[in-house]
C-alpha cells in the first residue's frame, strides 16, 4: 500500500492553492494550524508549563517511568507552528521512545527574529540541566526549522560550556538560510509543499538584512565538533534534501556519530503523516530507538544523582 499511500498524500499537498496574494504571519498561523494539527496520542497526559521562561507543552505517555526526558523544538519556518500544532508527531515520538517530552513555545519571527529562537532553545535546555536533568538522559528533536533550532541550540549551549544531551534527531532541517542548497532549485517540481520563494521569505522574515549564513542561522556553515550523537531523516522529494545531506556530511567531516536516512518519494517532514503512511510509522520507530539507543540505561552510574548547571 505504500506506494497508493504516498501518490494520495502527493496529491493532497499539491492540492493546497499556491500564488496569489501572501498571506500575513497570523494569516500562515491560523492556515497552518488548520492544515497539520493532530492531537496527542490516546492515553498522552498533556500539561501547559513554562520552561526557559517560554511557555512549553508538556507530554507523558501512560506507562512512562524513568528520568529520560525529550526536548523538541517545532518547525514552521521560525514563523509558523506551536506546540499545539505538533503535539501529535511530539507525543508519537515520545510514546515510542517511552519517554516524557516537552515541546517548547518558541518566540517567533517577524515579532521575533534572529537570534530569539536560539535564545528561547537555549533557555529551554539550560532549565532542564539546572532542574535536575542529567545530560545523559535528555535526547533533543526538531523538525524543518526546528530541526536546524535544535543543531543551533546545541551550538549555543557547546559555547556556553554546557553539556551535551545523550543524542539529538532532526526530520527535513532547514539548516541554510542562504538556500545554497542544489535542491532548493532541482527538486522544485517533485518537493509537492514548498518553493523556492516560499523558503526565500520565511528567511527573510527570520533573519532579514543580517548575516544568513551565521552558524546558528545555519548549521551547514558552524563547525559541529562536540555535538551528540545525530540522526537525520529527509525525503527525496523536497527542497531541503541538500540542507540534510550537507548537514549530515559536515557533522561527520566533524568526527559526530551521524546516521542520514534520505526516504526515496516522500515530502517534507513526512514523519507528520503517522498512521497514513507506512513509511512514517518506520521513521518514527526508528528516530525512537536511535534516541532510546543511547541513553545512559544500563551506565554503570545510572543511579547517581545529576548534576546541577
Amino acid at each position: 500500500m505504500s506506494r497508493q499511500q504516498r501518490d494520495a498524500l502527493d496529491a493532497i499537498l499539491r492540492s493546497v492553492p499556491r500564488g496569489g496574494t501572501r498571506p500575513t504571519p497570523e494569516e500562515q498561523r491560523s492556515g497552518f494550524a488548520a492544515a497539520i494539527t493532530r492531537p496527542a496520542p490516546e492515553g498522552t497526559a498533556t500539561r501547559r508549563t513554562v520552561l526557559g521562561g517560554r511557555p512549553a507543552l508538556e507530554l507523558e505517555p501512560a506507562g512512562v517511568s524513568g528520568p529520560g526526558r525529550l526536548l523538541y523544538l517545532h518547525g514552521g519556518g521560525y514563523v509558523i507552528g506551536s506546540p499545539d500544532t505538533h503535539a501529535g508527531l511530539v507525543g508519537e515520538l515520545a510514546r515510542r521512545a517511552g519517554l516524557r517530552a516537552v515541546s517548547v513555545d518558541y518566540r517567533l519571527a517577524p515579532e521575533h527574529p534572529f537570534p530569539a529562537a536560539v535564545d528561547d532553545g537555549l533557555a529551554a535546555y539550560r532549565e532542564l540541566l539546572a532542574t535536575g536533568t542529567d545530560p545523559q538522559d535528555l535526547v533533543m528533536a526538531g523538525d524543518s526549522a526546528g530541526g536546524g533550532l535544535s543543531i543551533a541550540t546545541l551550538l549555543a549551549a557547546r559555547e556556553a560550556g554546557l553539556p551535551q544531551p545523550a543524542a539529538v534527531v532532526v526530520f527535513s532541517p532547514w539548516a541554510d538560510l542562504t538556500l545554497a542548497g542544489g535542491t532548493i532549485r532541482s527538486k522544485e517540481d517533485a518537493d509537492p509543499v514548498f518553493t523556492e520563494a516560499d523558503i526565500r521569505a520565511y528567511a527573510d522574515l527570520y533573519v532579514g538584512a543580517g548575516d544568513r549564513a551565521h552558524p546558528l542561522a545555519s548549521p551547514v556553515f558552524a563547525d559541529l565538533t562536540g555535538l551528540p550523537p545525530l540522526l537525520v531523516q529527509v525525503g527525496a522529494n523536497e527542497l531541503l534534501l541538500d540542507d540534510a545531506v550537507r548537514l549530515a556530511g559536515r557533522a561527520g567531516a566533524d568526527d559526530v556519530e551521524v546516521t542520514l536516512e534520505v526516504g526515496p518519494g516522500l515530502p517534507h517532514v513526512f514523519q507528520l503523516h503517522y498512521g497514513r503512511l507506512d513509511e512514517a510509522d518506520a521513521a518514527l520507530d526508528r528516530a525512537a530507538r536511535f534516541l532510546t539507543g543511547h541513553l545512559r540505561a544500563g551506565h554503570p552510574d545510572a543511579g547517581r544523582q545529576a548534576s546541577s548547571y
